[in-house]
């Protein structure tokens, strides 16, 4: 055995349902390592298997798909590969989607290489790079399918004439037309001199299988002396057309060439007995009903498709019909012209999601009114006001003793928990203490979902509005009684849309969100009417959501006063300072917009991939 990485994975199990109908069975999958070539191996029961590859460049995957096959749940397990060093890290199989009886390999590289698929008895293996560069260029072409050449080329160079195969007569029609082309025939070498060009056209038809008909002018042409080598017979045929400016003209694999000054003339003799044709042509006429579109502005772009002083195009308002007077050629354009253009518009729905989160903490610390008291250092204030009154007021005799006050759940703000008062103890009056621990927490959630629907390009809005009233004045009357003016005012939550579909499926939105609420202030103060609009152009993909915006605001503040100095000494500071009464306050917006087209498949838009 070759030295190398060797991963394999078989599972074996009991078959206990029925394949009747598919060509083969996936047995197993086996992954090899070998020097700078990964490997994957796919063991079949039958030599009859359909397999289709191709390359994703843009997720760095390569995909096979294999056609009526039939496999286990084990079989088709995914594995990793990624401990090893090639280019594949992951594999994994499952059915393909929409077609059960299809099964699909994707192969997860870490970049994109090049890849070659094997047939062999019973079984196929995909070669993969391990590093770009380890195939040659013809070692690619040979194992490509046709698939992949015109996806390659397409890549390379850009918009390319591609025949549709490889069959001669789609290589032919290849040739016929103008612009910048893709040869895929067979190579040949050409090193001859001094023949004529109907010798050299003859071993080309020979090479490729198609045969030629040639002009009398094409045989008198010149001797040509060519030397080609290693290159595509298409490219070596388009080569002499252009030398000798011939024109060649496809049926089936059946190509007639001749020169473009004779080819010309017998354009213009076709042209003349068309027009001729044309003018002796009876005339049909046809009944269009038109279900979506507008029946004026669709027959005003009719009109440039029919008969010059022949045709006519005429419309019926009521039955919302176009009636037209042509030749069959032209009914049968208009017949084709009139199913794409005549769809439903596409129609919508924009769903909005406007998320507000609201905190707010708020804190007291401390003692309210730091710490109080008289002292009387002679006692004299007793004996001067007989029969005191014993509420910490100076003159009373008898001592009232010290109490205090306790609460474990403030309310309506209060967050007095703990105080002491004594009206006389001793020389020691008017001894009050009152120590504040409060905390306050707030959290809200807002979420607004704003709904609508509308035909393509039609602006749309919906709109949730709210009124209040607002004491605007207050006047006293003769008898005595409060009159009291209300001022109305609104709020609102709006949402303006006008959505422009694509022909990919994505949606261009020009969106106006409006959002308008009240806050409360303080005691009796009015609320406050606040507002946040977000307004943008965006585009979308259909039926996925967008974040349009968002708004964080974060707000903290603290005040505190008290004797300098000695407010700011440790631990015994808090009792020359009022209460530490930290405010915090977070406020969060975000809008989210899904929007969906409602009737994708009926308006004729394609879905995006």
């Amino acid at each position: 055995m070759k030295k190398g990485f060797f991963l394999s994975l078989v599972f074996l199990c009991t078959v206990t349902w029925s394949s009747k109908g598919l060509a083969a069975e996936l047995k197993s999958i086996n992954f090899f390592q070998k020097g700078e070539l990964s490997q994957l191996e796919m063991v079949f029961d039958s030599n009859e298997v359909q397999a289709k590859k191709f390359h994703v460049t843009e997720d760095k995957q390569i995909i096979v798909d294999l056609k009526d096959i039939a496999a286990t749940e084990r079989v088709m397990r995914a594995f990793d590969t990624s401990e090893f060093s090639g280019s594949i890290v992951f594999v994994s199989a499952y059915k393909k989607p929409n077609s059960k009886n299809d099964i699909r390999i994707a192969l997860q590289l870490r970049d994109n290489v090049r890849s070659v698929l094997k047939r062999k008895k019973d079984r196929l293996v995909l070669e993969v790079e391990n590093r770009f560069g380890v195939f040659t260029q013809n070692t690619v072409e040979e194992n490509q399918s046709f698939e992949e050449k015109v996806s390659q080329a397409k890549a390379e160079v850009g918009r390319l004439n591609i025949p549709k195969s490889e069959a001669i007569e789609d290589i032919l029609e290849n040739l016929t037309l103008s612009g910048r082309k893709k040869y895929i025939g067979k190579r040949v070498s050409f090193n001859v001199k001094a023949v004529s060009v109907e010798d050299i056209l003859k071993m080309i038809a020979e090479v490729s299988g198609f045969n030629i008909i040639l002009t009398s002018e094409v045989k008198e042409l010149d001797p040509l002396s060519l030397s080609l080598t290693n290159v595509p017979w298409d490219q070596a045929l388009d080569t002499i057309l252009g030398l000798y400016r011939l024109v060649a003209k496809k049926n089936g694999i059946i190509l007639m060439i001749e020169t473009l000054e004779k080819a010309t003339a017998d354009k213009k003799k076709e042209v003349e007995a068309k027009r001729l044709t044309e003018k002796e042509e009876p005339l049909v006429t046809k009944v269009f009903p038109i279900s979506y579109a507008d029946v004026r502005s669709l027959a005003t772009l009719l009109k440039e498709y029919s008969t010059k002083e022949r045709g006519s195009i005429g419309t019926d308002k009521r039955t919302n019909s176009i009636i037209i007077k042509d030749t069959s050629d032209v009914i049968e354009k208009v017949k084709k012209i009139v199913e794409v253009l005549d769809t439903q518009t596409p129609q919508v729905q924009i769903a909005a999601k406007i998320v507000e989160v609201n905190e707010a903490y708020l804190g007291r610390f401390g003692l309210t009114n730091g710490l109080q008291f008289q002292y009387d250092p002679i006692g004299s204030l007793g004996e001067d006001l007989p029969g005191g009154i014993g509420n910490g007021t100076p003159g009373g005799t008898a001592d009232s003793g010290p109490g205090f006050r306790f609460s474990s759940a403030p309310t309506n703000g209060n967050g007095l928990i703990f105080g002491v008062d004594i009206g006389r103890f001793g020389r020691v009056f008017a001894l009050n203490l009152a120590l504040e621990l409060m905390e306050s927490e707030s959290k809200g959630r807002v979420i607004s979902s704003p709904k609508v629907v509308t035909q393509n390009k039609q602006k749309a809005s919906i709109t949730s509005e709210r009124t209040v009233g607002i004491a605007e004045s207050t006047s006293v009357q003769a008898d005595g009684s409060i009159q009291v003016q209300f001022a109305s005012v609104k709020a609102q939550i709006t949402l303006e849309v006008t959505p422009q579909v694509t022909n990919e499926g994505s949606i261009s939105l020009e969106v106006n969100i409006i959002r308008e609420g009240f806050e409360t202030q303080v005691g009796l103060a009015p609320p406050v009417l606040f507002k946040r609009n977000v307004k943008t152009n965006v585009l979308v993909d259909n039926g996925s959501t967008v974040v349009l915006g968002g708004l964080y605001q974060y707000t903290t503040s603290e005040s505190h006063s008290g004797i300098p100095f000695l407010k700011d000494i440790p631990l015994i500071g808090w009792l020359f300072r009022t209460p530490f009464n930290p405010e915090k306050t977070k406020d969060e917006l975000i809008i989210f917009v899904t929007p969906r087209i409602i009737n994708q498949e009926e308006a004729g838009i394609s879905r995006a991939i």
